[in-house]
């Protein structure tokens, strides 16, 4: 395995001999449980033009995550309907310098 430290590896070697035990209550997994069934469920379909460039950068940025750049798609506007989207906040412009004047002597 690459880039696994020691603590992942203990996690790892417990979960493999069954040591974790689940922390969630019955009624936190029937939640969990239904919020699941509910965001799975996809029973319509959508048809977008998206520029060349942007599909190219979603495909790239799914491979990364390990999903299907559709599934990603459907999360991102998931997220975005569910007010569980946002955005970074861009960096302050920086001030530009003012030229310096020498003092004539």
């Amino acid at each position: 395995m690459s880039n696994v430290d020691a603590y992942e590896l203990e996690v790892l070697d417990a979960f493999e001999k069954g040591k974790l035990k689940s922390v969630a209550t019955k009624a936190e997994l029937a939640k969990f449980k239904a919020a699941a069934r509910a965001t799975a469920i996809k029973d319509r379909r959508v048809n977008i033009r998206l520029s060349s460039g942007d599909l190219g950068d979603i495909q790239v940025r799914a491979m990364e995550e390990g999903v299907p750049y559709q599934t990603l798609i459907a999360s991102v506007l998931h997220k975005y309907v569910t007010g569980r989207l946002s955005e970074k906040p861009s960096p302050a412009p920086v001030p530009a310098k003012a030229p310096s004047r020498k003092s004539a002597a």
